[in-house]
């Protein structure tokens, strides 16, 4: 699963041709012992976050919604994308 992005102690992958399961564009993140599914929109999926995390990761969606999309449409696609800043 490549690592997409990496901040705060959160770890931010995408899969490929990964849109099967939940049939909306999605970033797998975990945190500690925590591990979630959640959609670009910020909508949790499958698993859990802490509150502050799942804060500090739906403010990274929101600003790099438009690379996060074009990164998911490649990563669907089976093609390779590049990571995305983290927050700093």
């Amino acid at each position: 699963m490549p690592e997409i992005s990496r901040f705060y102690g959160l770890v931010i992958k995408l899969l490929y041709n990964d849109d099967e399961q939940h049939h909306k564009p999605h970033v797998h993140v975990k945190y500690g012992e925590y591990k979630a599914s959640v959609g670009l929109d910020g909508e949790v999926l499958a698993g859990q976050i802490p509150v502050k995390q799942y804060r500090i990761l739906t403010a990274w969606l929101v600003i790099h919604e438009e690379e996060l999309y074009r990164a998911w449409n490649l990563a669907v696609a089976g093609k390779p994308f590049g990571k995305i800043d983290p927050l700093s």
